[in-house]
């Protein structure tokens, strides 16, 4: 995958038209994203027709997506190593300790926009003012990063 990405970025920086291209598909799909949200009323409606799912299989679902994630690995590869002096004698210890208290510190934070979202989200579902406000506000941002993305130069 890297290399196809280093190829990709090899192509896109020594060819113009191709760099226009994906430039202005990718500001396209997000003015299309913009318009679908605008107009789809029912985004922030809760589906009725789900059941609902266990404490275990959202843990499981959220377990896999965090180990097949890439950013995450690629996260920890580019910053744990500047917090472990090149001559510690206990390197791997010393990066297990500060993924750790990485891990520790960033569940305690999910934990908390966990139960802040719990706490919120009858009161936001059951205003009509407020889903369309969040609507209309992701629409504009979609909106205004396609036209960015359409204007900007190399």
């Amino acid at each position: 995958m890297a290399a196809a990405m280093l190829g990709l970025a090899a192509v896109l920086s020594t060819n113009d038209a191709a760099f226009n291209l994906l430039k202005f598909a990718g500001a396209l799909y997000l003015i299309y994203m913009a318009i679908s949200v605008w107009r789809d009323t029912s985004l922030l409606t809760p589906a009725t027709d789900e059941r609902p799912r266990s404490g275990r299989e959202i843990i499981r679902h959220a377990v896999l997506i965090n180990l097949l994630n890439p950013k995450l690995s690629i996260f920890f590869l580019a910053l744990l190593p500047q917090f472990v002096h090149s001559d510690e004698p206990n390197a791997l210890l010393a990066m297990t300790c500060y993924s750790i208290a990485f891990m520790l510190l960033t569940l305690v934070v999910f934990a908390l926009y966990g139960w802040f979202a719990a706490l919120t989200r009858d009161r936001v579902l059951r205003s009509r003012v407020l889903t369309n406000g969040i609507r209309r506000t992701f629409a504009a941002g979609f909106l205004f990063l396609g036209m960015r993305l359409a204007l900007a130069e190399r």
